[in-house]
């Protein structure tokens, strides 16, 4: 396994940046963001590290040459949307965007591109499933076309008030998963897996490490604070912002030997790419990099 980061908080930063920073605080790759070029449509989106709108191979050369010179390699492209937004525009977009997220990847020589299933919050996930087949179906099969498996993470998406009660996300929990990779049928569809989530979900993360082990593409390592105290006057159905604070690896609720120990009794051995998703040194570019680097130093005992 290598261990790496989300390149979604150091938006400002170019990529030759961001895999400089990485090659000089021991990281050995990164998954670089490919939001479209513009306004960012929530916070830790709309960052471009990789723009795939009219990708080329010269393109795709040049990003390359950059992986090379810093000896930090890409661990899979991403992107984020809600494929299954009410409005078949923002569908559509997403859908089409998603497309040239996929066809940048193989120019790239990379096998993974990481992303959400969508859903329709104000809708039950049996009400949101024929639409879901619909949609991902010829996606994965326009994937599979390219070389190119999609990792779905498992992030509940219901953090603020118009992505609830539902949230933004289908692919939550092992039951859903498994009515998905049975309904599809798809070897290429499989998991980012982020522990956090199920941190959340008052789930044990470790808990599906060896069932889906052979869907597992990608992983994120991110840890969650949940505040006990808040929960006790508002329970788990109120805003989960109300309660919860996400947290780099080693300041959160996660035991991150018992969780990599259990990662290692898998078939696993692909990236962990830390994603920082807080404020825990601040706001600012050098306390998100400081981040980083903290986080960095409590996974990397883990890594040979």
């Amino acid at each position: 396994m290598k261990l790496g980061f989300v390149s979604a908080i150091l938006p400002e930063l170019s990529l030759d940046q961001v895999l400089a920073f990485a090659r000089a605080n021991g990281f050995a790759c990164v998954e670089a963001m490919c939001w479209p070029v513009g306004k960012a449509e929530r916070k830790f989106a709309g960052v471009t590290h990789v723009d795939v709108t009219g990708f080329s191979a010269a393109h795709a050369d040049d990003v390359n040459a950059l992986c090379a010179q810093h000896g930090v390699f890409l661990s899979a492209l991403g992107y984020y949307p809600n494929p299954l937004d009410p409005d078949p525009v923002v569908s559509k977009r997403a859908v089409e965007h998603l497309k040239k997220v996929v066809v940048a990847a193989e120019l790239l020589g990379l096998t993974t591109v990481n992303t959400f299933t969508g859903r329709d919050w104000t809708k039950s996930v049996d009400a949101n499933w024929p639409r879901f087949l619909k949609t991902w179906k010829p996606l994965l099969a326009f994937a599979a076309d390219h070389g190119i498996r999609i990792g779905i993470e498992n992030c509940p998406m219901s953090f603020t008030a118009d992505e609830w009660p539902g949230g933004k996300n289908l692919f939550t929990t092992p039951v859903i998963w498994r009515r998905a990779f049975s309904d599809l049928g798809a070897d290429n569809f499989g998991l980012n897996f982020d522990p956090s989530h199920f941190v959340l979900q008052q789930m044990d993360p470790i808990s599906p490490l060896r069932e889906f082990q052979d869907r597992l593409f990608h992983l994120h390592a991110k840890d969650v604070k949940l505040d006990r105290r808040r929960l006790n006057e508002v329970g788990v159905f109120a805003h989960p912002n109300e309660w919860h604070t996400p947290r780099i690896p080693g300041y959160g609720e996660m035991d991150w030997g018992r969780f990599m120990g259990a990662l290692m009794e898998t078939t696993y051995r692909g990236p962990v790419c830390i994603e920082v998703e807080d404020p825990t040194f601040g706001k600012d570019l050098a306390g998100r990099e400081r981040a980083l680097k903290v986080a960095g130093n409590v996974l990397r005992p883990f890594f040979a």
